[in-house]
């Protein structure tokens, strides 16, 4: 049974249709890669997965979904542990969830068995402005752990990292899904990335899903598709 299922979501902007009636499903231990050229709606689909956008229509159910976004926005004045305990604030009273000094020490230990997952637990101390980029998106992926969601959703988690650090950062995607059995699903833009790190790819057309394979299945012709200049909507 699929962690997350979504049917015939649409939604339009400004009379814009982004969205035509997309159907996905992403399983518990599985990475599922959605590409497609800049407006064809990947972006768009996991912002309503997660509520930050309303769908104009559509039906979406499964587990609780973490985001991960491309912009990292982790507090940079503030330690990299007090950053990933912002993820598990949600279950806090008011009084407790505004100074880090008040979080109860369940939620930093908490916190630090998620830095520990993504390797980043000797730098629990430092300064989050202090870190690469790579690390920074490490430390993001901890904070969404945090809050202790079954469905992980990023969006463009590589876009802005070298190479070495996007292999790093898909790597781990890769382990959460294959050995912690979340469900994740991300956009890329690299699809090199996506056919070696992801199990399936749902390549997405002005709003429509038109490819939808074993990531070491999908040819360049189908991607080509996905990209040809002519076919990208305005």
């Amino acid at each position: 049974m699929a962690a997350l299922r979504v049917r015939g979501l649409t939604k339009s902007f400004g009379g814009r249709r982004v969205l035509a009636g997309v159907d996905l499903d992403v399983a518990a231990g599985e990475l599922v890669a959605l590409l497609g050229a800049n407006g064809s709606g990947k972006s768009t689909a996991l912002r309503c997965v997660v509520g930050l956008t309303a769908p104009d229509s559509g039906e979406i159910t499964g587990e609780q979904a973490a985001m991960i976004f491309q912009q990292i926005h982790l507090v940079r004045r503030r330690s990299v542990l007090d950053n990933v305990c912002a993820g598990g604030l949600a279950g806090l009273p008011p009084s407790r969830s505004l100074v880090p000094a008040l979080f109860p020490r369940s939620l930093r230990e908490r916190a630090m068995a998620c830095l520990d997952r993504v390797g980043m637990a000797d730098r629990a101390r430092d300064r989050a402005g202090s870190l690469s980029g790579g690390q920074q998106q490490r430390v993001a992926i901890a904070r969404a752990l945090c809050q202790g969601a079954p469905v992980l959703l990023a969006d463009e988690p590589v876009s802005a990292l070298d190479p070495a650090a996007a292999t790093l950062v898909m790597t781990l995607l890769s382990e959460l899904a294959h050995t912690d059995g979340l469900a994740v699903a991300a956009v890329l833009h690299q699809p090199t990335l996506a056919r070696h790190h992801a199990d399936r790819v749902v390549g997405l057309l002005h709003g429509r899903i038109t490819l939808s394979a074993n990531a070491a299945e999908v040819t360049e012709d189908a991607l080509a598709a996905l990209y040809a200049p002519d076919r990208v909507a305005a």
